[in-house]
């Protein structure tokens, strides 16, 4: 599918991975557009990687409703489908237990796929649907491979925890018991990733790129 014709109607995010932007494509169609053009000489490897990543996770999950659909990808231009919504941190679903159910067996769903999305700590990957159904966005950390592997198993295991956390924040009345020694139980790739991967990931970002994520809710202005 092309959409050379498109035109932007806002943009959504802009940092040094790429512009994401609103788009309205010649039929009248609107869709969200991740544009690596503009992107500097020295990070383009990286902000490939990431797209590319992106798009392999969409096409795994190609027909799954509330989660974007690749439209297109072509190496500088990833094309996805828009969903209508708000972010997790923009509507909270405060004691909303019918949304964490459904998030439940929509991340249920996700992993049966074989793809973990291994970037939900950030409530800005959630979205509260405009009838109130959860949708997952952002797949440029997602992995794809045999669900039943053990290191897709651990994978999965770590999203269902981070949706808990959220769960705890907005529902906390709502926890079971095993959903709480789920959230107490931390694997190692959790440990490893604080005691070495988030030190870099925070140097590379705040110092080098002079971007905050803001606890999920994207660069600050």
């Amino acid at each position: 599918m092309t959409q050379d014709a498109a035109v932007e109607i806002k943009a959504l995010k802009a940092d040094s991975f790429g512009r994401i932007s609103l788009m309205r494509g010649a039929d009248g169609s609107v869709f969200v557009r991740r544009d690596l053009r503009h992107v500097p000489l020295w990070l383009r490897l990286p902000a490939w990687w990431l797209a590319r990543r992106e798009a392999r996770g969409l096409e795994q999950v190609r027909g799954m409703a509330d989660v974007p659909q690749l439209l297109a990808w072509d190496g500088r231009r990833l094309d996805r489908s828009y969903m209508e919504g708000a972010a997790m941190y923009q509507r909270p679903p405060r004691g909303d237990l019918p949304y964490f159910r459904a998030a439940r067996r929509k991340l249920q769903e996700l992993h049966r796929r074989g793809v973990a999305h291994n970037d939900l700590a950030k409530e800005a990957n959630w979205l509260v649907l405009e009838d109130g159904r959860p949708g997952i966005i952002d797949f440029q950390l997602a992995v794809v491979g045999n669900p039943r592997s053990r290191w897709m198993r651990l994978l999965a295991r770590e999203d269902l925890r981070h949706l808990l956390k959220h769960k705890r924040m907005y529902c906390r009345e709502h926890l079971t018991p095993v959903e709480r020694r789920v959230l107490k139980r931390h694997s190692w790739v959790r440990d490893l990733w604080f005691r070495t991967g988030k030190p870099v990931y925070r140097f590379v970002t705040r110092r080098i790129l002079k971007w905050e994520d803001n606890e999920g809710q994207g660069p600050k202005p």
